[in-house]
């Protein structure tokens, strides 16, 4: 879409698709009416500190709508919080974050650009650092800036507020992230501000300063977390739950596939660029049962995989898924293992941690035990099973997704 493109109802629509919160929709229209009537494109801000090198699904559900806005023609900013980052986040802690160092910045920084640019135009995206303009500022211009707002309103937010309660510290910094974030938006001349629904309060302060600088106030729009394979927590990489930007096609396939039916609507809407009624359609074939539920989430996983890697590679993921998991196949490329075994023979839990399926024995125990353990396609339950060294090849499979083929050996004394 080019910018104006479509009716300013339309344009509302698709930009709004899943927003949790949006302040306020009338100013959104009317911005978007001054852009289309002068050709001026909107200037859409998204910061992102840079605390973890890999990015997962999770943080594209932002990154897809400053795509929504770049499709619309509009300027879209990934503001690298460089300078932020090192006052670090409280956002929902209970104690303060550790700031990081520059260097971990740096190389996070880094490969932020390089993923990112999988779903944003490079062309037409601005990459940034706030350490440009809030590393200059003066002691005088950071005094002026903390005059704007005061403790009382710093305590409405909710996790400084408990933390006060409780009697828990808060570092005089901390209140300096909020305003520093705010600051973002008055240098850049912010029209739009992006994020999670847990920066709700710090945008909302970005928008509370910005008439004292004579700008209009920006438009806060917020995008819910979204729910990792668990279907319980957040998606994140500590949780186990995520999926890699950066992760294979059949790594990524494999793991949309196992989203329940119900979750895979919410997918649909925070993880592609279907319109809602678009959405609404396949669902309601799928409740008809004109669609299978299978294959939309098929056609789910076809779209995240080509929009990370290319439709060659989605179409080959979902090959491999089908013949690995209804044909009940193999991979294409079976990792192989060789392990050393005693004489005496070892348990099969403590081969499934070295060749890598399970972090420890007792999880690796735990797993026998649920059923969860394969052995050329047979299911092993006694947590007393062992393997000898004499045994040939055989082909060890965890749930769904891990398979390699261990190739026992006599250890050497």
């Amino acid at each position: 879409m080019s910018l104006g493109s479509g009716t300013i109802a339309e344009q509302v629509a698709y930009l709004t698709k899943g927003c949790v919160d949006v302040v306020r929709e009338s100013e959104l229209r009317s911005k978007l009416e001054q852009a289309a009537a002068s050709g001026e494109p909107l200037v859409i801000k998204v910061g992102f500190d840079p605390t973890a090198p890999d990015l997962h699904l999770g943080h594209t559900v932002l990154i897809r709508k400053m795509k929504h806005f770049q499709d619309l023609g509009h300027k879209v900013v990934f503001l690298i919080g460089d300078f932020t980052g090192l006052i670090g986040d409280p956002t929902g802690r209970s104690k303060v974050r550790p700031p990081l160092t520059r260097g971990e910045i740096d190389a996070n920084a880094e490969t932020y650009k390089r993923q990112v640019f999988k779903l944003l135009d490079p062309e037409r995206t601005v990459v940034d650092f706030n350490s440009r303009w809030l590393g200059s500022l003066t002691s005088e211009a950071w005094i002026r800036l903390t005059a704007r707002y005061n403790v009382a309103q710093m305590l409405e937010r909710r996790d400084f507020r408990q933390r006060y309660d409780k009697g828990q510290p808060i570092a005089i910094h901390e209140f300096l992230y909020p305003l520093a974030q705010a600051y973002d938006s008055v240098h850049l001349k912010v029209d739009v501000e992006l994020g999670g629904t847990d920066q709700l309060f710090n945008l909302n302060v970005g928008r509370d300063i910005m008439p004292g600088a004579g700008l209009s106030p920006q438009v806060v729009m917020t995008v819910p977390l979204l729910v990792g394979l668990d279907g319980v927590e957040k998606m994140s990489k500590s949780a186990g739950n995520s999926v890699g930007i950066a992760e294979s096609p059949d790594d990524m396939f494999g793991k949309v596939m196992s989203v329940s039916d119900e979750m895979m609507w919410n997918y649909y809407e925070l993880l592609t660029d279907l319109s809602a009624p678009e959405i609404s359609t396949l669902r309601a074939k799928v409740a008809d049962g004109d669609v299978h539920p299978k294959r939309a989430k098929l056609d789910l996983g076809q779209r995240i995989v080509t929009d990370f890697h290319s439709a060659d590679a989605a179409s080959t993921a979902e090959q491999e898924f089908e013949r690995r998991f209804s044909a009940k196949g193999l991979p294409s490329e079976l990792l192989e293992r060789v392990v050393a075994v005693q004489a005496g023979g070892e348990r099969l839990a403590v081969l499934i941690v070295r060749v890598g399926l399970a972090g420890s024995n007792s999880a690796a125990t735990r797993l026998i035990e649920q059923g969860s353990v394969r052995i050329d396609g047979e299911r092993v339950t006694d947590r007393k099973c062992r393997v000898l060294p004499t045994a040939p090849a055989f082909v060890l499979q965890i749930g769904k997704r891990k398979v390699v083929r261990v190739c026992p050996e006599q250890a050497t004394e």
